[in-house]
Parts: structure tokens; sequence; C-alpha cells
């Protein structure tokens, strides 16, 4: 992990999620970052690549739900210095790979297809069933000079199939072909695990605070 997190890479990295979501890119706010996401449980989100008083100042003036501040620290460097409304979220793992990831032969499991979509610069792999049941999911977005991941998911009936290693194979194919040779994403914990096996290194903590509404 980092002793210092860039915000350059931070930066791409939002930016990348920002196309993979389709909303709007990041403005510099004071030494971070806004998005206005719009969704009703996502506002906005600050980042922050490093904690200082422009965070705690945010923490301390917020008082509506649902907008996120994010920072590239440990949680505990946060939640004794902010008001008791805000929760903590789940931990998530800013991770990078700047090499080929690192796969063992793999091959689609039987009965499984893949269907290809794209927009802006952002391309999405989409694994189906027999059935039309869509097993697994996966989007790269390619900014400044990075390849992004994001909201990789397998369904939980088509999980223990290989199918994410092989998404994730099948999206780096695009990101070379396209001359991309950085990876980076953030991951959960149980993301993070497999991303391991794949050769991706942690790079920084991502830490979440937000306040949720009351009903």
């Amino acid at each position: 992990m980092k002793d210092k997190v860039s915000a350059k890479i931070v930066e791409s990295w939002l930016k990348g999620w920002c196309l993979s979501r389709e909303t709007s890119f990041p403005v510099s706010y004071k030494s971070g970052f806004h998005v206005v996401v719009g969704d009703e449980k996502q506002k906005e989100r600050f980042v922050f690549p490093e904690l200082n008083d422009d965070f705690f100042q945010l923490a301390n003036s917020i008082t509506e739900p649902w907008i996120y501040l994010k920072a590239s620290v440990p949680p505990d460097q946060i939640t004794d210095q902010i008001p008791e409304r805000w929760k903590l979220q789940p931990q998530g793992y800013m991770m990078t790979c700047f090499h080929p990831m690192e796969f063992p032969d793999t091959s689609l499991a039987e009965g499984y297809h893949l269907e290809f979509s794209e927009y802006n610069t952002t391309f999405v792999i989409t694994i189906v069933a027999e059935n039309g049941e869509q097993a697994s999911i996966g989007r790269i977005s390619l900014i400044d000079d990075v390849a992004v991941y994001d909201r990789i998911i397998t369904e939980k009936s088509h999980q223990r199939k290989g199918l994410a290693r092989f998404l994730l194979k099948e999206l780096e194919k695009i990101a070379l072909s396209k001359g991309f040779y950085k990876n980076i994403l953030v991951a959960t914990e149980e993301g993070k695990l497999l991303y391991e096996t794949l050769g991706w290194k942690l790079y920084c903590l991502h830490t979440s605070i937000v306040i949720p509404s009351e009903d």
C-alpha cells in the first residue's frame, strides 16, 4: 500500500467511475473532487486522496442524507472525529495492476455465452446462461492512461464456475487492444481476494461515510 496516494490516480479512477455510471465528470473541490451523482441513495460524493480539514469541515457542515464522503485512509482516522450522524460504510480497497493479469488456463463454463456492448469509452461484457439469465457482468472505462474496472458482479446462483475470472480476462483483452496497460478499480472485501489471485495489488484503502435517511 502506498504511503502517499496520488491525486492523479484517484481522479482517473473517479473519472472512469463516472463514465461507467454515465454521470458528469468530477470537479475539483478544495483538495479533493466532487461528483453530482443524482441517485436517490447517492446524491453526491466528495472524494479526497488525503485526509485533512477539507474533509472534516464537510463532515461537520453536511446534515442532508445520502451525500458520501470518501478518503484514501483507514477508517479509524475518520470515525473518532466526525459527528455521530455519519455512518461508516463497508470497507473499499483501491487496487492497481500495472502489468498483464495472471490467469490460469481458463475457458468459459459450458452453457454460457458472451454479449458485448459499449457507450462513451466504456465497454460492457455480459455472461449469459442458456436460459437467458444474466450470470455475470462487468465494465471497463478507458480514461487518461488507465482502464477502470467497475461493477464486476456474478449472480449468486452462477458463482464458483470461474465466470468472474473469465470476464476479467475478456475485459483486459479489450483494454490491451486499445493500448491501455494500467488497470485500476475499487474492490469489496470479497472482490479483493479474487483480484489478488490475478496479480492486483492494494494501492490504498477507500473509506466511505454517509448519513442514511431516518425512514
